[in-house]
């Protein structure tokens, strides 16, 4: 008769069977809603937009569509902005995908070269771009609670920041 007929835990010959058991099951495990999403394009929240927009006049959303976007000025997909010059006072919900780090990069660098850029991101301390980027911009603000972006039903899964990066001669207000 077989460990598991009974229910006691089954017994592997080696570390390796063991290990490789647990990854077929976890192959097969569906992944948890809180840590996927159908988009890496969440919409900024607009209570929290104005709030910003009344401290620092946004003249440029360096990441936008037309559906979403907070300046009249912004760069779509098909303008690529990455590619583009930033300048003046920026606006910046990245996509919160893989390129997250591209857009963090960038918006670093356009300050160093004169914009302020007020970036809204998810809270992700445990990341290379983080640590690149976010912890040496002139200030980060972390938001209290989960914001509900777009036309979500529920919060987001992640807390979430406000990265102020401004040129080297400016200082936060």
């Amino acid at each position: 008769m077989k460990n598991q007929a009974i229910g006691r835990p089954r017994v592997y010959s080696s570390n390796a069977e063991k290990q490789a058991a647990y990854r077929k099951r976890k192959k097969h495990q569906r992944v948890s809603v809180h840590f996927k999403s159908n988009t890496d394009m969440w919409s900024t929240p607009p209570e929290l937009f104005a709030e910003l927009h009344a401290e620092f006049n946004f003249q440029l959303d360096v990441c936008a569509i037309a559906e979403n976007a907070r300046c009249p000025r912004f760069f779509s997909p098909t303008q690529n902005g990455l590619a583009q010059k930033w300048e003046g006072v920026c606006w910046m919900n990245p996509p919160y995908g893989r390129t997250i780090g591209d857009w963090m990069k960038k918006a670093k660098e356009s300050a160093e070269e004169g914009a302020t850029v007020v970036c809204l991101v998810p809270a992700r301390t445990d990341t290379r771009w983080w640590h690149d980027y976010a912890v040496k911009a002139k200030e980060i603000r972390y938001l209290k609670g989960r914001l509900k972006f777009g036309k979500a039903e529920n919060s987001a899964p992640f807390p979430s920041a406000v990265i102020i990066f401004m040129p080297p001669d400016r200082t936060p207000s």
